[in-house]
């Protein structure tokens, strides 16, 4: 396998024509113009959009917006296998990217040439325009603008916002550089002679439509008025039942693998082994145990950037303490359990003492009780011997303060009844005495040896020789022991982040773990089986099952598939409607989506192999943003499928070509399958297609082939009704039993009765006869009948029969003419 897996992909996407680089005279040229790779990236929000032009060959590769980590490890795969001498992102960048360039910059064996352009040539319809302007020389010239969308809409995705603005600005710095033209006249653009999706190698390629259409994940407005504008939650998807992650890190990774199904199968063993452990009754207790200890993880990044910032709060404090407190209970309870599993063997060595000595420097030194009541952080005792000295004195502060107020009260007029010594931290030691009823104004709060503060609360507060003293000899105590422990709270927080790597490598194991305990819990309460994974090329899936419809429906029938490496490789599926086709197509490719992620699958028993890509033309969708019609899309999808797909590829197909004419529809149906029929056998991917085209097979439009099978959902007719029995049999249906199946929702019998004979008439090729009018017979009859009349009236005699005559019998509105004249 080649290391770009694009390159398995047809040129310019769904035209499907390669158009070879341009001719170079000499091979001394040829050796002086190297071929240049452009990268042009966009991170945001957690999700990467890329494209590179690589002027070899003049192509132009996309991959599609993909989730990435904080660390960016997507893209470091990607510009490892691809090499990119040019690196273009925006200069207004997330923090992730900006050490991302950081440390490319620091490689010593490799440094591309970084460029950064503005945020505004990372605009989405700078991209779109920047594209509809490129130098496309297979493409006529007097082509419109909106032809060329539609034809573009067929090789590139317009769905990925991220990875279209990168190609705005990758389309820039090709058009400053002049890449492959440099030595051409100004007027002559950068070619783009050929459209590849990239996809990294390992990784199966499946696209938005893929996810949407078999309900992989489904976003779902939240039910409660107060969230409808805080996002969304996840619907009835597959996504959901599989999620019973404990902690947000084990979601988001559970995530990212929906998103990024691997066919490495050292991956997807890893993951198998640990599942299978949990998935075994015995080891419950485990589970369980570590499932507990995991809804304390949490957001660990979070509170290690607030340290580097040194704005911890109080709270950051206890859920750090708490998550490394589990952390090491999680380590301990795994070093328990069978050390041949890998990643129990990861966590047992990866857990290093570092959280030990983290959970106990935290316990030891933060006084959670009194930093929840002071809300700040504050020292245990006999952590710092000055700061318990500091302490000790403000504790014997009140006793001490009493006699001093005692003695103030000696020298102050004897109409004061009563003062009080206070200490307020920023201000100091204060005599604190009551307001008197003949303190009205402010002059009268002038008291002899005394210097007047403020006045609160009907007590007036004044600063004494004595309270001067005190701050002397006393000191701001209060902001003394506030600054010692902030000082010994910075000296926490750098131990701590200097330790910050075993936290993060604690965080990818959690993660791990708690993604492969939510798809054992979901495996052992649905009663799915761990499939056989291998490198060949067949599926075998017995008696296999759709994971969110039997959820749904009280009974459910489940069907096997086969696909072999040379026979029935591509199945035609015919049925009535509502038979169940569309439903076994998304079941089959559901099974093999959750084997490619490592999960278990509903079925008795699974052997998958090597599965490079998942490609679907099943649900007609609109989009407003491309402009195209639906069948346009429809088209779209099904070239991407006959273009991209190779012969390790899973492709589904339910009713196409029935966006138009009967007969176009039918006939690019027949040309799309004799397209893989008439391939060798190790290039025809294994392709399932739903059909209500029974002309296909009974006009024989298509080759024989011992690749194509021919498959049908069995039912039965008992008297007038139409029962399923959902079962796959081989062979064709006859009748789609449209009839009954209207009969079912409900439309009128009269309505019925009529399509059958319609349909029959239609069938056997005699002329249909309109109710609304009379027949043709009838008609001649009456005609023949009128002469009749007209002929045996005497016009001269009998006026009268002849006006009753136009009147009744011909023209009942001339009768009436003639009776008003």
């Amino acid at each position: 396998m080649a290391d770009l897996e694009s390159q398995r992909g047809g040129g310019l996407g769904g035209g499907g024509l390669v158009f070879g680089p341009p001719a170079i005279i000499g091979d001394e040229e040829e050796e002086e113009d190297s071929p240049e790779v452009l990268l042009s990236v966009l991170a945001q929000h957690g999700q990467v959009g890329l494209c590179f032009y690589d002027s070899k060959d003049s192509s132009l590769h996309y991959m599609i917006d993909t989730p990435d980590n904080y660390k960016l490890h997507l893209l470091a795969r990607v510009i490892q296998e691809v090499s990119p001498h040019v690196v273009i992102t925006s200069a207004k960048q997330e923090l992730c990217m900006t050490r991302f360039l950081q440390q490319l910059g620091s490689n010593p064996d490799y440094k591309p040439e970084v460029v950064t352009y503005p945020y505004v040539d990372f605009g989405l319809e700078v991209g779109k325009q920047r594209l509809l302007s490129a130098h496309l020389p297979f493409l006529p010239a007097s082509i419109s603008e909106r032809d060329k969308m539609s034809y573009l809409s067929s090789c590139i995705s317009f769905d990925s916002p991220l990875m279209l603005r990168a190609v705005g600005a990758l389309l820039k710095c090709l058009d400053r550089r002049r890449v492959g033209v440099e030595l051409e006249d100004s007027s002559v653009g950068v070619p783009i002679l050929q459209f590849h999706a990239y996809t990294l190698k390992g990784v199966v390629c499946i696209d938005r439509d893929t996810y949407s259409v078999l309900q992989i994940f489904k976003s779902e407005f939240h039910p409660s008025v107060y969230k409808l504008h805080s996002g969304e939650k996840e619907g009835l998807s597959l996504y959901g039942i599989l999620n019973r992650c404990r902690c947000k890190f084990g979601s988001k990774l559970l995530r990212q693998w929906f998103l990024r199904p691997t066919q490495d199968l050292a991956v997807l063993h890893r993951r198998q082994e640990v599942i299978r452990f949990f998935t075994s009754p015995r080891n419950s207790d485990a589970l369980s145990t570590l499932q507990s200890s995991l809804r304390n993880i949490s957001n660990i990044p979070t509170y290690l950037r607030r340290m580097s910032l040194s704005n911890t709060k109080v709270t950051d404090w206890q859920s750090l303490y708490k998550t490394v407190y589990n952390a090491v209970c999680i380590r301990d309870t795994v070093r328990r359990l069978p050390q041949s599993i890998q990643l129990f063997r990861d966590i047992s060595e990866g857990f290093s003492d570092d959280l030990h000595y983290i959970a106990s420097l935290i316990s030891r030194v933060v006084d959670f009780e009194t930093s929840t009541a002071e809300n700040r952080f504050t020292v245990k005792p006999n952590v710092d011997p000055a700061i318990d000295e500091k302490k000790t004195r403000m504790m014997g502060l009140s006793n001490f303060l009493t006699d001093v107020a005692r003695r103030e009260l000696e020298h102050l007029d004897a109409r004061i009844p009563s003062c009080c010594v206070i200490y307020i931290p920023l201000i100091g030691f204060l005599l604190s005495v009551p307001r008197l009823p003949s303190m009205l104004q402010k002059e009268d709060f002038e008291i002899e040896g005394l210097d007047f503060m403020f006045l609160s609360e009907d007590r007036l507060h004044y600063r004494s020789q004595r309270t001067k003293e005190l701050d002397d000899l006393l000191g701001d105590l209060h902001c003394d022991i506030r600054d010692m422990e902030r000082a010994v709270m910075t000296q926490l927080q750098n131990t701590i982040l200097e330790r910050s790597e075993s936290l993060y490598k604690v965080l990818d194991l959690i993660a791990e773990l708690d993604s492969l305990m939510a798809m054992s819990s979901a495996s052992q309460e649905y009663g799915y089986t761990s499939p056989t994974l291998a490198s060949h090329r067949r599926i075998t899936v017995t008696q296999g099952r759709h994971p969110l419809l039997e959820l749904c429906s009280p009974m459910f029938v489940a069907n096997s598939f086969q696909s072999s490496e040379s026979q029935g490789r591509v199945k035609i599926i015919t049925g009535p409607n509502s038979s169940g086709k569309s439903i076994y197509l998304k079941q089959v490719g559901l099974i093999v989506f959750m084997a490619l992620i490592g999960s278990d699958v509903p079925a008795k028993e699974a052997e998958i192999g090597l599965v490079d890509g998942l490609f679907t033309r099943m649900q007609s969708r609109e989009s407003v943003s491309v402009g195209l019609s639906t069948f346009m899309i429809d088209l779209n999808q099904m070239a991407q499928a006959l273009n991209s797909s190779s012969g390790n590829s899973l492709v589904l197909i339910d009713e196409f070509g029935k966006g138009t004419n009967t007969v176009d529809g039918l006939s690019l149906l027949a040309a799309s399958i004799s397209h893989w029929l008439r391939k060798a056998p190790v290039d025809v991917p294994h392709v399932l297609l739903a059909t209500n085209f029974h002309s296909l097979l009974q006009l024989g439009l298509l080759p024989s082939s011992g690749l194509l099978s021919l498959l049908t959902l069995e039912t039965a007719v008992d008297g007038d009704e139409l029962v399923f029995l959902y079962q796959l049999k081989e062979g064709i249906c006859q009748s789609s039993y449209a009839a009954n199946i209207a009969t079912l929702a409900g439309l009128p019998a009269s309505l019925v009765h009529r399509g059958v004979e319609v349909s029959e008439l239609y069938r056997t090729g005699r002329s249909i006869k309109r109710i609304d009018k009379e027949s043709s017979d009838e008609q001649a009859n009456r005609c023949r009948s009128v002469v009749e009349k007209f002929l045996s009236i005497d016009l001269e005699d009998q006026e009268l029969d002849l006006q009753h005559f136009l009147k009744e019998e011909l023209l009942p509105s001339a009768g009436g003419l003639l009776n008003r004249s």
